[in-house]
């Protein structure tokens, strides 16, 4: 089965990766794991962007589902590493993710790799799921300038 490759034109959030000697593996390139680690940056910077009202120490929710696709090796010789995140589709209480991590410059990107997640919203205090906030959907939506 083949993954289509995501459309980096439809991404609008993108935040810079730092590699790490330590994120490679034996064969000098970024260990597979590692992109889920980048995700979880790129997803973390995301929700504080996208949303005005987002607080982590109020609003949480659990990943439960995650989806990753390699292309290519990414190295510490390549440059302008990042990690770029958009909201693919709300649900009633999840919402998925998409993920795309490339390197070189905006106008001729090198794709190395892309994902989704799952995100099911979560009460910490009755320890259950809940439905996706309305202000939430809200500032999403106008973030990704999405009707």
């Amino acid at each position: 089965m083949t993954t289509p490759k995501p459309n980096l034109q439809n991404f609008r959030f993108d935040l810079p990766i730092q590699i790490r000697w330590n994120d490679l593996d034996p064969l000098g390139h970024v260990n597979n794991a590692l992109f889920i680690t980048y995700f979880e940056f790129g997803r973390s910077h995301y929700m504080l962007k996208a949303s005005k009202i987002w607080d982590w120490t109020k609003n949480m929710f659990l990943v439960g589902h995650v989806q990753a696709t390699f292309y290519k090796e990414l190295t510490m010789l390549h440059t302008e590493p990042r990690v770029l995140v958009r909201t693919h589709s709300f649900g009633t209480k999840s919402f998925v993710l998409e993920y795309a991590v490339c390197s070189g410059s905006k106008d001729e990107p090198i794709l190395h790799s892309s994902g989704k997640t799952t995100q099911i919203m979560f009460d910490t205090k009755s320890r259950s799921t809940i439905e996706i906030p309305q202000w939430l959907r809200e500032e999403i939506n106008s973030f990704e300038d999405k009707k």
